[in-house]
């Protein structure tokens, strides 16, 4: 009797440590990202009385242009909403795809004719490629228990319902190679571009240089969550798009949100790739 006890209690060590160091990681996380938004916080304080110098010359044009995103984003989810499902085929991909890039370039051709710097704006050359992905592969590696605890909350609360997105199902119920390279090349390299261009660079500094930084993380990640038009993943697109703001904010450089967003999804098609090795 006491030998069955003594090796419950060497059995549940393990377990009980593991519960230990998750909630550690979780609380190390939400410190690092506080931490990030204090020292956004301290650095703008002296540049209250102004705008900061990445949004200095966004006007009336740029706040127009990105009424009019907002809305045709806000539309293109509405009519995603209303339909019960979704067929997401290769053909889908491929039109989103050949609408966003189409949307950046507008909004690039549009910004240079204003007379704007795009590279400058969005500090492409402010830090190197491997300082950047460094720096987002630390940052993503601290957002994760954020984005993981939000998930399971939104499954404890609303349940029935996948968090996995369409792209993702896609993905695992493909059966070609060549639908799987797409996607893969569509979800670390086109995507984490385009996406942050859109929701990061252009509609945050828009939103921020009229109601401030805190309305601009927010309503930029609330539209990036719901530009998916995927309910059950609502809540951690929310989370992880909030860590793309706040990471972008915090490095004055685009290329750390893009790399932290490109990780991400390599990190994901991974664990779908290789089942075997993640956990569900």
């Amino acid at each position: 009797m006491r030998s069955d006890s003594l090796f419950a209690a060497f059995g549940a060590a393990p377990s009980l440590a593991l519960s230990l160091l998750s909630v550690l990681y979780v609380v190390v996380s939400a410190y690092v990202y506080i931490s990030l938004i204090h020292q956004i916080s301290a650095r703008a304080a002296p540049q209250r009385s102004g705008v900061d110098a990445a949004t200095r010359s966004f006007g009336l044009p740029e706040a127009i242009l990105a009424a009019v995103l907002i809305i045709f984003l806000l539309l293109n989810i509405g009519a995603s909403v209303s339909r019960h499902s979704i067929d997401f085929s290769a053909g889908n991909l491929l039109g989103n795809f050949l609408l966003m890039v189409f949307l950046v370039l507008f909004i690039v051709t549009f910004l240079q004719l204003r007379g704007f710097d795009v590279g400058s704006l969005g500090g492409f050359s402010k830090i190197g490629f491997l300082r950047a992905l460094s720096t987002g592969a630390i940052l993503l590696f601290f957002a994760y228990p954020l984005i993981l605890w939000a998930d399971v909350i939104t499954q404890r609360l609303f349940g029935g319902g996948s968090s996995r997105q369409n792209i993702v199902e896609f993905f695992s119920g493909s059966r070609t190679i060549e639908q799987r390279i797409m996607i893969i090349v569509f979800a670390i390299a086109i995507a984490p571009v385009i996406e942050e261009f859109l929701f990061r660079f252009f509609l945050y500094n828009v939103i921020k240089r009229y109601f401030g930084r805190l309305f601009g993380v927010t309503f930029s990640a609330l539209l990036f969550a719901a530009a998916h038009a995927h309910f059950p993943s609502f809540v951690p697109l929310f989370v992880l798009g909030s860590c793309f703001a706040i990471a972008y904010e915090w490095s004055g450089s685009l290329l750390v949100a893009m790399t932290m967003h490109s990780l991400f999804n390599s990190l994901t098609l991974t664990a779908l790739a290789f089942p075997e090795i993640f956990s569900p």
